[in-house]
């Protein structure tokens, strides 16, 4: 049965990072892992491409409208996940949020989930949820839970516990529920207990905390994921741990 996590977090916050790794760690372990990346920026499934380019969604449906193939804008990257990006709008012109709604639904009219037949999918979130088109994600039909990214930074905590209301606000309507808090540690003063207290507003719970690590930057900058730069290392055991946690 295939199961679908959104992962939202304000922008910064190690989304990307902690996605990708989990995604190849569970490809590497013989799941079917697709990964969509929802933001602007197309860069969530970077460090799985080994920073080739990648055609977004929006960008060959502005090229093409429906005359598109699914091969066009899917890629596979390291430990076999399926990379989707779904770009944005023109710079200046047209609403993001929009650009995620008409990303989605595209993938969705073309079949990729029956094409590729995925036992997992994995939604990266740009954590703004002012906008409804980034609530997509939590739709019913899409994500079946949602996970949040933070630190203890205020910014950060006062992001997720946005997104965290959104999600309330939505209970009743058939949409994703709050599965939990992914802690990404910037060792701020009290972090753990700010985070602690933000999931006790909102009855939820920390299910993994990953610490600050150098290798997950030198990874990065080898345009690899920590899976599969340092794969014997204790970090890349963490992310091990927090995919088979969310299953």
């Amino acid at each position: 049965m295939m199961k679908k996590i959104a992962v939202y977090g304000k922008g910064g916050i190690g989304k990307s990072t902690i996605v990708s790794n989990m995604a190849a760690a569970l490809g590497l372990a013989g799941y079917r892992v697709l990964q969509i990346g929802c933001d602007p920026k197309a860069d969530s499934t970077f460090a799985l491409r080994h920073g080739e380019p990648l055609p977004t969604v929006l960008s060959v449906f502005r090229e093409k409208k429906n005359q598109f193939e699914l091969e066009e804008v899917v890629r596979t990257g390291f430990g076999g996940v399926i990379c989707v990006e779904a770009g944005g709008p023109i710079p200046g012109v047209g609403c993001a949020g929009r650009g995620v709604i008409t990303a989605l639904e595209k993938l969705e009219e073309k079949g990729i989930y029956e094409r590729y037949q995925p036992d997992v999918v994995f939604y990266d979130v740009l954590g703004d949820v002012v906008c409804g088109g980034f609530s997509m994600p939590m739709r019913s039909g899409y994500a079946d839970e949602v996970y949040i990214v933070s630190s203890g930074e205020n910014m950060s905590i006062y992001a997720a516990a946005n997104i965290a209301s959104a999600i309330e606000n939505f209970k009743g309507r058939g949409y994703a529920a709050l599965g939990g808090v992914i802690l990404n540690r910037r060792n701020v003063k009290n972090e753990d207990a700010k985070v602690q207290e933000l999931c006790h507003d909102f009855h939820t719970k920390i299910v993994g905390a990953i610490d600050f690590s150098e290798l997950v930057q030198e990874a990065e900058e080898r345009r690899m994921t920590l899976l599969e730069a340092y794969p014997d290392s204790r970090e890349a055991e963490v992310f091990r741990a927090l995919a088979e946690r969310m299953l």
